[in-house]
């Protein structure tokens, strides 16, 4: 078992952050010891990666809640929870294929500069 100042040095997430997660019920199995202290296991840890992943690909805290609540009702959700991870799925999709997209434009613009330079360059250059 691990302490929260163990997990913010293995995962690099403050633990203000983790208190949130569980306090919002992203975490759904943190244990206490007797004096109340979190204690983190390898579960834990997976499920601190998983919600990190979802915050960081833009999922909503209250989908997320939706999702581990579905998740604590068992096996009968798998479906709506697959279908969940489907739809964030596409939205990330979405968003990567309107990153590259723009990156395009900006990768054109910065071919014309070295094209413009290199003009400036010879025409400037006389002898």
């Amino acid at each position: 078992m691990l302490t929260i100042k163990e997990v913010t040095e293995i995962t690099g997430i403050a633990a203000s952050t983790l208190r949130y997660y569980e306090k919002e019920g992203l975490l759904p199995h943190v244990e206490r010891n007797e004096n109340g202290k979190r204690l983190y296991d390898k579960e834990d840890l997976s499920w601190i990666h998983f919600v990190t992943a979802l915050r960081a690909t833009g999922m909503p805290i209250a989908q997320i809640q939706n999702y581990v609540y579905l998740y604590k009702e068992g096996d009968s959700t798998i479906s709506e929870r697959k279908l969940m991870m489907l739809n964030h799925k596409k939205e990330i999709e979405k968003s990567i294929k309107e990153l590259y997209f723009n990156l395009d434009k900006i990768n054109y613009k910065l071919a014309l500069y070295d094209v413009l330079e290199s003009q400036i360059e010879r025409t400037s250059i006389k002898i």
